[in-house]
């Protein structure tokens, strides 16, 4: 997004501008180049295609010494191939295989067995053991159709004997427990796979599946349906999952309706399973509703009738139009009372409800953490945690600092580091909301308040910089390259002392007196930015370079010898500089560092470069005195010591907020009939009748006009005996109502945050009752202390008279399986097990 920003831009002196590519946030250490462990996609990283990488890599080059991370994918794949009555299966090397057409596999089956170029092949997709689709377009990527080893079947005609040598039949007698079936992750699938699993789990509407009750009850011509081909679809998954015969399904059928009839889910990004969830039950409805013909009806307002007679006449009215297992297992009723603040009109209606969105109690704090750098040149950087308005401003995250360290706000800059260089540096009355957790933000102790423009004192951006010397041997001179390392400085300087000695001096002073304290409880290795302190070690291998004066006029040297010489002279100088040495640093001949003026970003030396105002300098230090990193390293205030405390709330509790008066907001006013005009009325909403099977969406994503955010807040919730009788307006008035008391029997999670993340679902099987853990095409055994986390998005609850008794008892997970693992598919698509090979003759 920022290179995106530099482009548009043009602008070399942008704070957008990129910089070298530099990936030392992806390792654990700089010796070894082991990369960090969970590690995501699109967040940590982006994968760019090799041509587009040696375009940036020419543009902008690399940082020093560091590996291209580049993903290499040569694997086999797995072809099963069927001739008439015979049916083989071989593998097929290809380098780069995903990256390939599908035509590459195609020639290759053909060369393995000397197929000649008058035959005619045909190459198949395996969506299923029994069931295959013709692949027609051989010019799409193996990557683009979501192919996957074991997937692709071969057959060509006339019949030619294979060489036997090469064949090799698989066979699979294994069963499983039904519905315990993984869905195979087609590309940012998991919010589909993890809905179709806690549906699949929903026994009433299975059991109308696996009944072929649907067929009877297709509706084909109504207008709002899908012709039945999303049942249709739906029923194909369902009757393979609870099978008993597949340890994973790939629903690529499925998928491709639900991206026909509904273009939001078309293609491979990540969406929403809740609504994903909404689209399919209102697809299987319309496709399954009994009803052919829906007639016009006319609502009526309650007009002070009693709501008993109300909620009779709305429900009849809706099975009127709505009448299929959809509503007979999933649609409630609820009561909406709408009450006008001017004439206190008051409006009841009854509405059908098909889920539950319930809202999570949100907290107005937020807690930052943010790392403070004060004028004191002997402290070091401080890692501070801090509690904040969640919809305050800047200047108020800078006076809950001013609590922690005495400071006054009005002396605080606040700015965002990446990449060693300033991205953003915050105004005062900026929103907090601009500000992202995984943003690392340093406050700056300025010397005085307000800094005007024309005032007494500028502030100044000091960027450090590594610089290494190398020798151009084409005209003999001695050159320099630099490159930016740790995290910068800002500092309000009187404008009288703006020259480059002065400037010298102040960061002389600020820099020496950090000298490293062997016994302090500095955390070794770390950095303000997070970057690990890597050229301690380097610092005496490296290239080594005289010093320069202050004025920053450079030394030239005779030659290497010499040079290497002088650099060892300068070291053991800057060793003498430091505090305790009691040596006068205007004695000596070279200075430590010297100063340039860059641009925003540091990069490019200039005259002068604006940084909000104020100006923009380097501080160039040569490698052999690489000591100064030391000041790098941070000490961590006591407030980070404190846990960060989980919050946790009752479902209770959200639902009592669903059912709690709210003010209709300015974008969806109601209109009066009494007033004749829009009003922000007050609305409630109360459970009138419960269905036999009740979703309820915890509404973690939320969207205000101050803030976005996702909410990790553990909701507590019961998984037996969930009592709704304190929740429901109507009272049982005799014995044949259905109890108010649900068990839970599936759950759907999402883990991430807003813009990315991953789908998971706990189910219970309706047959054995065991509940298992479904991450696509994995399935483990699960235990009931597993599923209340911080992750879970959707319930699914069945009503106590309903839920049947297991007919099969609960499998006994075997010890020697790790984490009770049941049945996961490997990286390149096989199933864990052996694989079934459907037998085809053409």
């Amino acid at each position: 997004d920022q290179w995106k920003e530099y482009v548009h831009a043009g602008d070399q002196n942008s704070s957008s501008y990129p910089g070298k590519i530099d990936n030392t946030e992806l390792y654990e250490d700089l010796d070894s180049y082991h990369l960090k462990e969970r590690l995501s996609e699109n967040e940590d990283f982006v994968l760019v295609p090799a041509e587009a990488w040696h375009k940036l890599l020419s543009w902008y080059d690399m940082m020093d010494n560091q590996p291209p991370l580049e993903r290499k994918v040569d694997i086999g794949c797995l072809v099963y191939l069927s001739c008439r009555s015979l049916s083989v299966c071989m593998c097929v090397n290809l380098s780069h295989v995903y990256l390939c057409l599908i035509d590459a596999i195609h020639q290759k089956i053909r060369q393995h067995f000397n197929v000649s170029e008058t035959a005619e092949s045909r190459l198949w997709m395996r969506s299923t053991d029994t069931s295959s689709e013709r692949l027609r377009n051989l010019n799409m990527t193996i990557l683009d159709s979501c192919l996957s080893s074991g997937m692709v079947k071969y057959t060509h005609l006339p019949f030619t004997p294979l060489n036997s040598g090469h064949l090799l039949c698989y066979t699979n007698f294994a069963t499983r427990p039904p519905g315990v079936c993984g869905l195979t992750n087609l590309g940012n699938t998991c919010f589909m796979n993890s809905a179709l699993q806690c549906l699949s789990n929903t026994p009433p509407l299975t059991e109308y599946f696996l009944r072929n009750s649907y067929l009877e009850e297709l509706n084909f011509t109504n207008p709002l349906g899908m012709k039945g081909e999303i049942a249709e679809a739906y029923a194909d998954v369902i009757k393979q999952m609870w099978s008993g015969r597949h340890y994973s399904v790939v629903p690529r059928v499925f998928k491709t309706k639900v991206g026909h009839f509904a273009s939001q889910f078309l293609g491979y990004q990540q969406h929403d399973s809740q609504e994903l969830l909404s689209f399919l039950l209102d697809g299987l409805h319309e496709d399954l509703n009994r009803v052919k013909k829906k007639e016009y009806i006319e609502l009526r307002d309650a007009d002070g009738r009693p709501d008993q007679e109300v909620a009779e006449e709305a429900w009849r009215n809706h099975l009127r139009r709505n009448d299929s297992v959809i509503v007979d297992t999933f649609h409630g009723l609820f009561k909406s009372t709408l009450v006008c603040p001017e004439c206190n009109k008051v409006s009841v209606t009854f509405d059908p409800f098909c889920y539950l969105s319930v809202p999570l109690p949100v907290s107005k704090e937020r807690v930052m953490e943010v790392f403070y750098v004060s004028l004191d040149p002997t402290a070091k950087p401080t890692q501070y945690r801090l509690i904040v308005p969640k919809a305050g401003r800047v200047i108020d995250l800078c006076t809950s600092l001013s609590q922690a360290t005495g400071v006054p706000p009005n002396q605080m800059a606040v700015a965002d580091v990446f990449n060693h260089r300033f991205y953003r540096i915050y105004q005062a009355d900026e929103s907090l909301s601009c500000i992202l957790d995984r943003d690392d933000i340093f406050v700056y102790q300025l010397s005085s308040g307000c800094v005007d423009q024309d005032g007494e004192e500028v502030v100044m951006a000091i960027y450090m910089r590594e610089r290494s010397h190398y020798r151009d041997y084409g005209s003999g001179s001695n050159n320099y390259g630099t490159s930016l390392f740790g995290h910068p400085l800002l500092m309000s300087v009187p404008r009288a002392q703006c020259t480059r000695e002065d400037l010298y001096q102040l960061l002389l002073k600020r820099l020496s007196s950090s000298e490293p304290d062997r016994g302090s409880s500095t955390e070794e290795g770390q950095s303000a930015c997070g970057s690990t302190d890597t050229n301690s070690q380097d610092a005496t291998d490296g290239d080594q370079s005289a010093g320069v004066e202050p004025s920053g006029k450079e030394e030239e040297d005779e030659d290497e010898d010499e040079e290497e010489e002088e650099e060892a002279a300068s070291c053991a100088q800057a060793n003498k500089r430091l505090p305790g040495r009691r040596r006068n640093t205007e004695k000596q001949k070279k200075a430590l560092f010297t100063i340039q003026a860059v641009n925003s970003n540091g990069t490019t030396e200039r005259g002068m470069g604006e940084v909000d105002g104020g100006f923009s300098f380097s501080c160039d230090i040569s490698v052999a005195n690489l000591f100064f990193m030391c000041m790098q390293k941070y000490i961590k205030h006591q407030s980070m010591d404190v846990p960060h405390q989980q919050i946790t709330v009752q479902l209770q509790e959200c639902i009592e907020l669903f059912t709690t008066v709210e003010t209709l907001e300015e974008e969806n006013p109601w209109y009066c009939p009494t007033c004749k005009k829009h009003q922000l009325a007050t609305k409630k909403l109360d459970l009138w009748s419960l269905p036999e099977v009740l979703i309820i969406h915890l509404k973690r994503f939320s969207y205000t006009k101050y803030s976005r955010e996702k909410l990790d807040t553990i909701v507590e919730f019961p998984l037996r005996d969930l009592d709704f009788s304190g929740f429901l307006l109507k009272k049982t008035v005799n014995s044949t109502e259905p109890p108010c008391r649900y068990d839970l029997i599936s759950v759907s999670n999402h883990f991430g945050g807003l813009r990315d993340g991953h789908y998971t679902s706990y189910a219970r099987n309706k047959d054995n009752g065991q509940w298992y853990y479904f991450d696509d095409s994995k399935v483990t055994y699960a235990r009931e202390e597993q599923i209340v986390t911080s992750a879970v998005y959707l319930l699914f609850y069945q009503r106590q008279d309903k839920i049947r008794q297991p007919t099969v008892p609960p499998p006994v997970p075997s010890s020697s399986q790790p984490e009770n693992h049941i049945s996961s598919q490997t990286h390149d698509g096989m199933d864990g097990a052996s694989s079934c090979v459907s037998m085809e003759t053409d």
